[in-house]
């Protein structure tokens, strides 16, 4: 069963409007409702157009723009030469699946922080100091993020010349149109070769020669 969205509307005003509490609200509203895990859609009021993904874009941008940037220089620019690119589809397909793969990671690390808290250490179980210990290991987790996606697309990039290589030498050896051009099929002789030529016969010798009289005495 689908989980019904959040409808927001944008106007050309570049004001939002909450459908579900029927007030108008900001970006930095919208950034909350991701953070409360709430699905969310967002339509262009006047064309119905869906612009969710824009609207996201744009906060990632403002926190980007932030003291602490996520994407390294490294990470956008391998990110942008994959558009167009025919492993584009898989490179979305491998950052979601790695995102997912974080995301479990950080659920994880919630409980066991619940289940730090629940001990009878009256040192572990104070909310507040667990709560500026997390607030104080956040830019380190942050940074911990950020590595993890540079480290990620730098394995997919390696993975992808792998692949590029293998199916130039695997299409080579089959003759495909555009691999080995102008290499030679195996037997032929190497460009580097000189041209082998027949060597000439040798002119044959006549069955009988004349003999030169000799003079007479």
């Amino acid at each position: 069963m689908s989980v019904e969205k959040r409808v927001i509307k944008k106007y050309p005003n570049r004001r939002l409007y909450d459908t579900a509490t029927s007030c108008y609200i900001t970006l930095a509203d919208v950034k909350q409702l991701v953070l409360d895990v709430t699905d969310i859609q967002v339509l262009d009021a006047k064309s119905g157009e869906d612009i969710t993904r824009s609207v996201l874009l744009q906060i990632i941008m403002e926190e980007e723009a932030g003291g602490m940037p996520m994407f390294s220089y490294d990470v956008l620019t391998q990110i942008i030469r994959f558009y167009g690119h025919a492993m584009q589809g898989l490179m979305g397909n491998y950052l979601e699946k790695n995102l997912q793969l974080f995301s479990e990671m950080q659920g994880r690390l919630q409980d066991q922080a619940k289940s730090v808290m629940s001990t009878d250490n009256p040192m572990l179980s104070n909310a507040n100091l667990w709560g500026d210990f997390m607030k104080f290991q956040g830019p380190a987790l942050q940074n911990m993020m950020g590595n993890y996606l540079e480290s990620s697309t730098n394995l997919f990039v390696d993975m992808q010349q792998q692949l590029q290589d293998r199916a130039k030498h695997l299409f080579t050896g089959f003759g495909m149109p555009g691999y080995g051009k102008g290499e030679p099929a195996p037997g032929e002789p190497q460009p580097s070769d000189p041209p082998t030529t027949a060597a000439p016969e040798e002119a044959a010798a006549p069955a009988t020669r004349r003999r030169t009289p000799k003079k007479p005495t």
